[in-house]
């Protein structure tokens, strides 16, 4: 039996007296696409922090994590790159999108400046950013939403980590440029082996392109499967009421154009 990516065994959070995740156990294998869904407040964040190591020292954490197939605690920037929902908040306004993907690089890769700006153009080259020599020059804000949240996940891939975790990564985005981010995400991930964690509320949009699926609600993993599986023949009623709050999931332009 090949050892799974991740394993979490009844991992609970608490803040003060709330419950953010309760009891949950679920594996994440290494190179799948795995969607965490649910509604505000469900614990799919929570739960990507805590794979992440990113809670707060306030929080009270039972249960494990553990990492076989990486045979140690991920190291952040190196193993694992995580592209947070709001950009604006992620890019420091005073600090050229060169400067900031290129830290990115040198940090984890140890290159020196020059090599680290080589490493930031051909990661934003990558990400599909056109112009990516000017694009150096620029401040985050003289992007638009969609071109700073490429530039987050190139300098989230600066490493090659071996997980990509992207907590609602489009939901901050029109509908036009989520599909991109998607078309993206997928293309990066089959490209070099990567395992993706992407976290939603849009079961419609994780549909169209990840393997598998797990559903939170109130902090419970209600059920977790194949994608297909789980939509055709939902176990819990939570899940069936996500389904039919969406249009039909088997014809889907935009997603189906955006993984094509």
């Amino acid at each position: 039996m090949i050892a799974p990516f991740c394993s979490v065994k009844g991992l609970s959070v608490r803040y003060g007296q709330e419950v953010a995740l309760s009891s949950v156990d679920l594996d994440i294998v290494k190179g799948e696409r795995l969607a965490i869904v649910g509604e505000s407040g469900s614990g799919k964040s929570t739960l990507a922090r805590a794979l992440a190591g990113l809670l707060p020292k306030r929080v009270k954490i039972e249960g494990e994590i553990t990492w076989p197939a990486l045979g140690h605690a991920p190291l952040p920037g190196r193993d694992f790159g995580f592209v947070f929902q709001d950009p604006g908040t992620s890019l420091n306004p005073v600090l050229t999108i060169g400067e900031q993907v290129a830290e990115a690089a040198r940090q984890h890769l140890r290159l020196d400046w020059r090599q680290a700006y080589a490493r930031a153009e051909e990661l934003l080259e990558r990400v599909r950013i056109p112009q990516s020599a000017s694009v150096m020059r620029a401040f985050p804000h003289q992007l638009s939403g969609g071109q700073r949240q490429r530039v987050v996940i190139a300098a989230a891939i600066a490493a090659n980590p071996a997980l990509l975790i992207a907590d609602e990564a489009t939901s901050a985005l029109d509908v036009v440029v989520q599909a991109e981010i998607v078309r993206l995400l997928d293309g990066l991930v089959r490209e070099e082996g990567m395992t993706l964690l992407f976290i939603t509320h849009d079961i419609a949009l994780a549909s169209g392109f990840v393997d598998r699926v797990a559903v939170f609600r109130n902090g419970e993993l209600l059920e977790a499967g194949p994608v297909r599986s789980v939509l055709s023949s939902p176990s819990h009623r939570y899940t069936a009421a996500l389904i039919s709050s969406h249009r039909d999931l088997s014809t889907q332009p935009l997603i189906t154009e955006a993984v094509s």
